[in-house]
């Protein structure tokens, strides 16, 4: 690995004199089109549910994982390991149920309605964090066009829910681009808080670690190396000692059903769906298609070469997805945080006439607006 690993690219480095000027203008677009795409989100939601006769605010605020957030910032952490019911609330990390529980005790409101607007908040800086990385790497347009197509995904409705995908993103984003931008220490600082919000912290911990080891030995590059993964082995390590046994989180996993099996029940899920099952579930096939195109855009993403950090995330985040042999739903949420994989395509919309680029665009919002509402209306299981 060269010395430029860390360094800014050359795109940024000849930037006209009044590029601190137009930054402004194209970071507020790209905030501006994410809230449009997602309130288009919403407002198809809320008129599939009103027709259902369904509230809109629990779906997003207190179903599912939310429910255990919530649980966890009322009530704590379990004592002891249980039976095989996926209900010990040890599998999920500690930083946002956290702040849920800091934020709510000096705000009005219940701990649901305070856990969603942290979502939404967190949704924000997520937004600009993947805007300032595609516009660092490949100017303001791409940054744009990279915001949309995050804010455009098939489960883009999960950044405006009670989750963490949202805050991990944040995370994520600015991290990679404190790498960018050489400032190792800030990326691992993040990484250790992107390493107390999921479990693919550890993607972000080593995108740090190996960008870092692969500069040259400053020692600031050095104390991130080793900084960087401390998030996530502190949580590991602290539900190991809750639980008396070196293997504690591992084994709440597996309560939960959730092993590594090198992707065989990945492979068993697509040959199922796509092959023998004459009426998969619509939801599943989406999750499929997904994960397919996922591994597709990594390499587009190979074959761009795009920098080692961004690199590292994106294959580490798709192992532990792919590598599965736990519940295959979420999957399409869990890649969610990997928004490097949509910078091929946001590159090469760039290409197109601007009226085919409009049309991909337009599909992409509708087809996420839809997509929200069945994930939550349709389908019977979380998202």
């Amino acid at each position: 690995m060269s010395s430029t690993a860390l360094r800014p690219t050359p795109h940024r480095a000849a930037t006209a004199p009044d590029a601190p000027r137009r930054r402004v203008p194209a970071l507020a677009w790209a905030l501006l089109a994410y809230v449009g795409v997602r309130a288009l989100g919403l407002v198809v939601l809320a008129l599939w549910a009103h027709r259902g006769h369904h509230g809109v605010w629990p779906i997003l605020a207190a179903q599912w994982d939310a429910d255990y957030y919530l649980g966890i910032a009322d009530h704590g952490y379990a004592h002891a390991l249980g039976g095989m019911d996926g209900g010990n609330n040890l599998v999920f990390f500690p930083l946002y149920p956290v702040l849920v529980k800091a934020v709510a005790a000096v705000t009005p409101g219940s701990r649901a309605t305070t856990g969603l607007c942290l979502a939404v908040a967190a949704s924000l800086v997520a937004a600009w964090g993947v805007f300032a990385v595609g516009d660092r790497l490949h100017g303001r347009r791409a940054g744009i066009l990279l915001t949309v197509l995050w804010a455009a995904l098939p489960v883009g409705l999960v950044q405006w829910m009670g989750y963490t995908e949202s805050l991990f993103t944040a995370l994520a984003a600015w991290a990679l681009y404190a790498l960018l931008a050489d400032r190792p220490l800030t990326a691992a600082c993040l990484a250790v808080l992107a390493g107390l919000t999921r479990p693919t912290g550890i993607a972000v911990a080593a995108a740090v670690t190996v960008t870092c080891l692969l500069t040259p030995r400053r020692p600031r590059a050095l104390v991130a190396a080793v900084l960087a993964p401390l998030g996530w082995c502190a949580y590991v390590g602290w539900v190991g000692l809750r639980l008396g046994r070196w293997d504690g989180y591992f084994a709440v996993q597996r309560t939960w059903r959730n092993e590594v099996d090198g992707g065989v029940e990945t492979l068993r899920q697509f040959r199922s769906l796509l092959v023998y099952d004459s009426a998969p579930e619509l939801f599943l096939v989406l999750v499929t298609v997904t994960l397919m195109v996922s591994v597709g855009l990594f390499a587009l993403s190979v074959r761009d070469r795009q920098p080692l950090a961004l690199l590292v995330f994106t294959a580490v985040t798709l192992l532990i997805v792919l590598g599965s042999g736990g519940v295959y739903f979420p999957r399409a949420r869990y890649l969610l945080p990997a928004f490097p994989l949509l910078l091929p395509l946001a590159v090469r919309l760039l290409r197109i006439p601007r009226r085919h680029r409009t049309l991909v665009l337009a599909a992409a919002v509708l087809g996420s607006a839809y997509w929200g509402g069945y994930m939550a209306l349709v389908w019977t299981g979380p998202p």
